[in-house]
């Protein structure tokens, strides 16, 4: 299967054409010809089968074929805020495996203990772009720009929210207190944790504190963990 991330795509058009970039990489290197059937996706959700009518190299054109709508929607929405880690590359990988797996929206967060304040959201949103393309999705997670913690906890959200951290406290396992079909926000701290003070702030502003096991996991992992559990838990 070929498959490019077309999001200018229009829906009510028969034709397309790939971008400069993609022409090339369709042409020169898949040396896909005039004929031959690629895929695309837009990324809200439509899964696009195409033919290629003028194989050019910098601009090919495409006859749509068919049109799925809503392809593979799942049957919740995951919104994931996590604090940026020290070491980017592993923000990234949690981005690329938690696209893998299912994800709906990512907020990176600054917190009190945060060693790491902005990240590049264009390279975040190509490994994002390369992660859909790679599992077939044809949703594109959104990307939100650093926010700082207690913004985006008093901010509005329907449905449930939860934070979870280290702190010797009453917590909860995701599983016991998660409504399946849902929509849901989980609150991922920095290398150092939350402070206690944006525990209690986190809990007055109507989170849940949870557990996601008994080892003190790194960032990115207890962020996939809980990416991973949700979508486990949805499976009715």
């Amino acid at each position: 299967m070929q498959l490019f991330y077309t999001p200018d795509i229009d829906a009510a058009s028969s034709t397309y054409y790939l971008s400069e970039e993609e022409s090339k990489h369709c042409i020169k290197v898949l040396r896909l010809q005039a004929g031959d059937q690629v895929q695309l996706i837009d990324g809200k959700g439509s899964f696009y089968t195409a033919a290629i009518v003028d194989a050019h190299p910098k601009k090919t054109k495409l006859q749509v074929v068919s049109i799925q709508s809503d392809f593979q929607k799942r049957n919740h929405y995951l919104h994931i805020a996590i604090a940026p880690t020290k070491n980017i590359e592993r923000l990234e990988w949690f981005l690329e495996k938690a696209t893998e797996i299912g994800i709906d929206e990512i907020s990176l967060i600054i917190c009190q203990r945060s060693e790491r304040k902005e990240a590049k959201a264009e390279r975040l949103n190509k490994i994002i772009t390369s992660a859909i393309k790679q599992s077939i999705k044809a949703w594109h997670p959104v990307l939100n720009e650093p926010v700082a913690l207690n913004k985006l906890m008093s901010a509005p959200f329907e449905g449930q929210k939860f934070i979870a951290h280290c702190e010797d406290s009453d917590k909860f396992a995701l599983k016991s207190e998660l409504k399946p079909l849902g929509r849901y926000l989980i609150l991922i701290g920095p290398e150092g944790d939350f402070t206690p003070k944006e525990i209690d702030d986190a809990l007055n502003n109507g989170f849940k504190a949870i557990t996601l096991g008994e080892s003190r996991l790194r960032t990115e992992t207890a962020a996939l963990e809980a990416c991973f559990e949700v979508n486990f838990l949805n499976r009715v």
